[in-house]
């Protein structure tokens, strides 16, 4: 991105430079590209839903629907945690009642995003679809970026760890993002994840890679037969300035970060300290998000998991929040033995207790082998659930292997089928299956996308998130964390607070920063790693054009703004009362809630979109 200062009044003063890859032909064309407003300028989802808003897709699996890759502002400078890389696509996943594909966009860390944005590229997008499968190689050349598509054919059938490794042996200096097998199987398996490397990874050779994994853009990469993507440059490390040191130190020790961090500095030691804050309440997901008041997820607890690994609490490119925690498996002599799986809060409840598997051992399996097979772990083990729970329900006719609750082998055996594109029931999603089955109002999900390890019991905020569930909306701890559960306080929180949560999605920055996106830290970061003056106030206003421009992308989809703007029915028509928390989700109240956050979000999305010619 250009160096230029600029006042948030002349975004077209700010140049970011593209790509675009035409995957049929293999033409690369580049442009130096103006910003048209803020959001181009912090960039990340904030400017390819501009560029998605501008296409008619009515199949996620059609040659006009782009895969866009980008960064955002703070990507690949030393502002602490700024290296994620941004997937946006229309989804396969994502699916309105008209059969419409959603604008999506999937996020993730590691030091690809550094590696890409150092090649000198913001953005590529890839068009059409290549005949073989092709990997692109994206360097920083001596007359400035450099593309080129390759054959993939040695990579076909790895796990997406195994093709980043290949490719770590024959491209030095260089990180990557790549599909595993159940990307390639993109025709039954709509839940894809792109497969990010890690410095960890490529030195220790142990799978610990980042997942960008909502909405299926892995498998968007497969329909375009594009396996894998290879960013190579020598290292450009911004120098830390005071004022960068000044900011860095200032996250650290911000309230919002500091319970990312370990237990030994203090902090909870990433989301796995959510467990605890939850099963007060009786709120943990157990059996497909329904809790029965017992303590049989207390098994999964910190201090008992520590019986049986050891827990390495480590962190992503030069981030001292130290937010993840990898379990290993501890040798007969006490010392650390082999990976076991990542362990937080989201795998561990959605491939334990939420699949009725307590035990440490099998859960950590689980987690590992959906990793390897490259699928989110949020929609194929939200699926999953659906399906045990489905059987529990019909014991005379259970469906595919006939699993239940607790059937460890049996589960296992599921997610190496939906892996490897054998059980379409289940690598196409919740709302598909239930749907097929006739039996909806357990299942979920909102809008297509599977709910995250929090109860849709507590959270009505869902339903107005545009990226599934906890990204993008930050509503999904405020009852059980803050207690509040009347109409006024959610218009409030959905409508004001809550929607800021995707600011962090144009930025470059992880939201473990723990601050809301128009703090004086980033205002700061802004000014000292991109040479930017930006008022808090006018991020504020960028990032809620973005997030209502994403709303307003589902409703030309065909979300319909009543129907399918809902929780799952199971809530409002059979509430839980083994959850201690107030049961106020009724239909009356999402009714008055739909209509109030809508008086305030409409007006607001006039003119946000463009008109489509044709």
């Amino acid at each position: 991105m250009s160096d230029n200062k600029m006042m948030s009044t002349d975004p077209a003063s700010v140049v970011y430079q593209r790509c675009t890859i035409d995957l049929a032909t293999g033409r690369a064309d580049f442009a130096a590209v103006p910003c048209r407003n803020l959001e181009d300028v912090l960039g990340g989802f904030g400017r390819s839903f501009q560029i998605l808003a501008e296409r008619d897709v009515a199949n996620a699996y059609s040659p006009e629907n782009p895969l866009i890759l980008n960064s955002g502002l703070l990507t690949g400078t030393s502002v602490m945690t700024g290296m994620r890389s941004y997937f946006s696509g229309y989804s396969p996943l994502k699916q309105s009642g008209t059969g419409r594909p959603g604008a999506m966009w999937s996020t993730g860390s590691g030091n690809f995003g550094n590696k890409f944005k150092w090649t000198g590229l913001d953005e590529v997008i890839f068009e059409s679809r290549s005949e073989a499968p092709v990997f692109a190689v994206l360097r920083d050349g001596a007359n400035g970026p450099e593309v080129e598509l390759k054959p993939a054919g040695h990579l076909i059938g790895l796990t997406g760890h195994a093709k980043i490794m290949a490719l770590a042996a024959e491209y030095p200096d260089a990180h990557f993002a790549a599909i595993g097998p159940a990307g390639e199987n993109w025709e039954t398996n709509y839940m894809g994840a792109v497969v990010m490397s890690t410095d960890n990874e490529l030195k220790s050779g142990e799978p610990k890679s980042r997942f960008a994994g909502r909405g299926g853009m892995g498998s968007l990469m497969g329909y375009k037969n594009l396996l894998a993507i290879v960013a190579q440059s020598p290292d450009k490390l911004q120098k830390i300035t005071p004022e960068i040191r000044d900011v860095n130190r200032d996250i650290l020790k911000s309230g919002g970060s500091a319970r990312f961090q370990p237990t030994s500095q203090g902090g909870g030691g990433g989301t796995w300290a959510n467990i605890e804050v939850l099963q007060v309440f009786h709120a943990v997901p157990l059996n497909n998000f329904r809790p029965k008041g017992c303590d049989n997820v207390e098994r999964l607890f910190r201090d008992e998991v520590e019986r049986e690994f050891e827990v390495a609490t480590e962190a992503c490119h030069r981030c001292g929040i130290r937010c993840h925690n990898n379990l290993f498996h501890k040798n007969e002599d006490g010392s650390r033995g082999k990976l076991a799986a990542k362990f937080d809060f989201e795998p561990l409840i959605l491939f334990g207790s939420n699949l009725g598997v307590h035990n440490p051992k099998e859960v950590c399996d689980l987690i590992h082998r959906c990793d390897l097979l490259g699928m989110d772990a949020i929609s194929l083990g939200t699926t999953i659930a659906y399906l045990l729970d489905y059987n529990e329900r019909h014991p005379e006719a259970p469906i595919l292997n006939g699993a239940t609750f607790g059937e460890y082998e049996k589960i296992a055996a599921l997610i190496d089928g939906a892996g490897r594109g054998l059980y379409p029931e289940l690598g196409r999603g919740v709302k598909r299956l239930s749907e097929a089955l006739g039996e909806t109002a357990y299942a979920m999900h909102v809008k297509g996308l599977e709910l995250p390890a929090y109860l849709p019991d507590t959270n009505p905020g869902y339903i107005f998130a545009i990226a599934g569930g906890h990204m993008s909306m930050g509503t999904h701890m405020m009852l059980a964390k803050e207690g509040k559960h009347s109409l006024d306080e959610w218009v409030q929180a959905i409508t004001s607070g809550g929607l800021l949560q995707v600011g962090y999605d144009m930025i470059g920055l992880c939201k473990f920063v723990g601050v809301g996106i128009g703090h004086d830290i980033i205002v700061r970061a802004v000014k000292e790693a991109a040479g930017l003056e930006i008022a808090s106030a006018d991020i504020l206003a960028s990032v809620r054009r973005a997030y209502l421009r994403g709303l307003a992308l589902e409703l030309r989809q065909g979300f319909h703004e009543h129907e399918e703007y809902t929780l799952p029915s199971q809530v409002m028509d059979d509430p839980n009362h083994k959850v201690t928390l107030p049961k106020f989700i009724t239909h009356d109240f999402l009714a008055q809630l739909r209509e109030r956050v809508w008086s305030v979000f409409k007006p607001e999305m006039e003119g946000l979109l463009p008109v489509l010619k044709g």
